[in-house]
């Protein structure tokens, strides 16, 4: 199979690679094609999966030529897959069974300005989630349909699975275009259900989900069963302060809030819970997030390219100095995350597992074969949520086979649940509409109707604020009113 990564000098490629060349994944990929803009990136990446082969954390490809307007081609890998890299969409993609996308138009300086704009108006100022993650979609979605229609030209058979955030709104905007060929993915929601799985005394196997019920969103889901043995142990869980003490969501939120809620949170929802404490954390921090991981990258990137043998030891370190501080201001009382979170092995697993299940490979928790993997993945609904339009790209559990992702159904949200879902939904069509049809109303209307924003009148300034940070937001609105 040949794998094709749009945005191939992102951070966490060599996580791909790792795992493609050891372990469960090995064999899956003769040939990875790293594509990206920007050079410099993709000469960063390819040096640390060089220096991986000294590393004693996995192999590396045995040579790759330099990045330019073709594809640059490597030797055989010891172990892994072939590498080429190129800044030339159409070349990266001709040939190609499938593709990776995790995209990130305006680097991370544009993930500052996500933040930067929200917080200077008293609200939450984060990636995903509120008036940022809206400003990141506007930007993100344009580029994810240049993608999806090349696709649709130079390789209509591929898979498109997207890691570009925000994914649900981001697989939302896709799916007209690539149907059923495109799969949405983050790890969030299927982390939350294996530590809590492992919390009450019944891990899962991987590629396994029989008992669990999850409905939502990307980021704005909850577990609300978990069976084994025929027995709910989800409440049971919930009244065990110590139990929940041991993982990251049941330390988020207070356990007579869970209990009384009756599911398990996904982490984001920390955002939506607990709002007040949530802004007033990051605005009292020296830096956001963005602008901790854009400084780091700054300065990481140039030293990678020119590291030599020690390429992969730097990137590792600041992958695990990155991972530390990840949703740093729900952690104000000093706690540290957990090892196991800190070891990676989030995304690229599930966007393996979804790729393993695509090709008809088995899990190695013998979910594979015919019944295919079962894993959370945003797809079209098609009835799995009740409440929800059944074309609305939602995040459930899936079971994946060659003929691709089936939702499968949950239980109807209790009415607070349906009716936050139901609201963010419309917020993000309004989005998708804004982003892909030029509608400047419908991104104003986006921002006011979304829950944390919730006033016309700052809705009014977000969007005045994020065209002056982005001046190629005004591309879209041309020709429209």
């Amino acid at each position: 199979m040949r794998l094709m990564i749009a945005g191939g000098g992102g951070f966490r490629v060599p996580l791909v690679y790792r795992a493609l060349s050891s372990g469960p994944f090995a064999g899956l990929v003769r040939e990875l094609v790293l594509f990206d803009v920007d050079p410099l990136r993709l000469a960063a990446v390819k040096a640390v999966l060089l220096s991986m082969g000294s590393a004693s954390d996995g192999p590396g490809p045995a040579r790759s030529g330099p990045a330019g307007s073709g594809p640059a081609r490597s030797g055989p890998a010891r172990s892994g897959p072939a590498v080429s890299t190129t800044t030339s969409l159409a070349e990266g993609l001709d040939g190609t069974d499938m593709v990776f996308a995790a995209i990130r138009p305006g680097g991370t300086a544009g993930r500052i300005a996500d933040e930067r704009v929200a917080l200077g108006l008293g609200l939450l100022g984060q990636e995903t989630t509120g008036a940022g993650g809206i400003s990141y979609a506007l930007r993100s979605i344009p580029g994810m349909l240049e993608l999806a229609r090349e696709m649709k030209q130079r390789c209509p058979e591929a898979w498109l699975v997207n890691f570009t955030n925000p994914a649900g709104m981001v697989t939302e905007a896709l799916v007209p275009v690539l149907g059923s060929k495109v799969i949405g993915i983050c790890d969030s929601a299927g982390a939350l259900v294996q530590r809590a799985a492992r919390a009450a005394g019944a891990p899962l196997p991987e590629g396994k989900l029989d008992g669990v019920g999850y409905y939502g969103l990307n980021h704005l889901g909850w577990l609300y069963r978990l069976e084994a043995g025929g027995k709910d142990l989800l409440p049971d869980l919930l009244a065990d302060a110590q139990a929940l003490s041991g993982f990251e969501e049941g330390r988020l939120f207070p356990q007579p809030f869970l209990q009384s809620l009756g599911c398990l949170p996904n982490e984001y929802l920390y955002y939506y819970y607990d709002t007040g404490r949530a802004v007033g954390a990051i605005r009292g921090m020296p830096q956001t997030r963005g602008e901790s991981i854009h400084e780091q990258q700054s300065g990481l990137y140039p030293t990678l390219a020119a590291a030599g043998p020690r390429a992969f030891e730097l990137w590792d370190a600041a992958r695990r100095s990155r991972e530390e501080g990840y949703l740093a201001e729900a952690r104000a009382g000093g706690e540290q995350r957990d090892e196991e979170d800190l070891a990676g092995g989030g995304y690229e697993r599930v966007a393996l597992g979804v790729m393993r299940a695509l090709s008809g490979g088995t899990s190695s928790g013998g979910a594979g074969g015919v019944g295919g993997a079962e894993l959370i993945l945003n797809t079209p609904n098609a009835g799995a949520i009740p409440g929800l339009p059944a074309d609305a790209v939602v995040e459930v559990p899936c079971r994946v086979t060659p003929d691709g992702a089936v939702p499968l159904p949950q239980d109807r949200p209790a009415a607070a649940q349906l009716a936050l879902m139901q609201r963010v939904k419309e917020v993000e069509r309004l989005t998708v509409s804004a982003a892909a049809h030029g509608r400047r109303d419908d991104a104003v209307r986006a921002f006011a109707l979304h829950p944390l924003t919730d006033s016309d009148e700052l809705a009014v300034e977000l969007l005045a604020g994020y065209e002056a940070a982005f001046p190629e937001l005004g591309l879209l609105w041309r020709g429209t009113d």
